[in-house]
């Protein structure tokens, strides 16, 4: 592990902040996992309650409902080229959806209840850390990244932040409110994912709720300037 100098800490460029523009119920219980269609015209997430809702993105609205998990669902995706949806869940099954036949699914796979199940992961060329993003101060739950650069985690706690990833730099902290019928402690967000084309962000949380966010197009480098200062003690590992 060696110190490196501040001064050669890559320097944030300046981000649109974020804003919330829609909340959209439906699900009777959490909801943990979210994926969006190839075609950018739809996602679907998956609950607590069971099922899985498609929704429209341009409108918010309500779709289609899946039914046939046993248990929460876990996972999801969508195949780029084929309708096929997938979906896990804790009663232990991987379902094959046809888009096309939305009434049952394609194909189920049932796990054996005593195999184990491991998988590889390579790692980078030189398997060093680029650099470690800190300070939320809560468990977190879900991340990722658009193309412009913007990562953006959420927390247990129903804490929102974004970074610019290169720098590791925390432009913007919002913080997620449990809709009106929650208590205080479900505020969570247990998944988050960007559109296809990373200009609008969508949020899973206890609260039963989705919420939509993109950015603020009136925010300028005037209005949200770039506060920014290097660490002052930098360790490569």
């Amino acid at each position: 592990m060696e110190r490196t100098d501040p001064s050669s800490w890559p320097r944030p460029i300046w981000h649109h902040p974020w804003k919330m523009y829609r909340v959209t119920s439906g699900h009777l219980g959490c909801v943990g996992s979210i994926a969006f269609d190839p075609s950018n015209k739809w996602f679907c997430t998956g609950s607590a309650d069971r099922t899985i809702k498609i929704w429209d993105v341009a409108t918010g609205k309500l779709q289609l409902t899946l039914t046939g998990h046993t248990g929460q669902i876990r996972g999801l995706a969508i195949s780029s080229r084929h309708t096929y949806m997938y979906s896990a869940g804790d009663d232990r099954e991987v379902k094959c959806w046809d888009l096309t036949q939305t009434s049952i699914p394609r194909i189920s796979i049932v796990l054996h209840l005593r195999q184990r199940t491991t998988f590889r992961s390579s790692t980078f060329r030189e398997g060093n850390f680029y650099t470690i993003f800190a300070q939320q101060n809560t468990i977190v739950n879900a991340m990722t990244v658009n193309g412009e650069g913007v990562m953006v985690t959420g927390g247990d706690n129903g804490s929102l932040w974004f970074w610019d990833w290169k720098s590791g730099h925390n432009f913007q902290q919002s913080q997620t409110i449990a809709q009106p019928g929650s208590l205080d402690g479900e505020a969570g967000i247990y998944a988050l994912s960007y559109d296809v084309t990373g200009t609008r962000l969508v949020t899973c949380g206890a609260d039963k709720t989705i919420k939509m966010w993109k950015q603020d197009e009136h925010a300028t480098p005037e209005t949200h300037p770039l506060n920014f200062s290097a660490p002052k003690d930098i360790r490569r590992f």
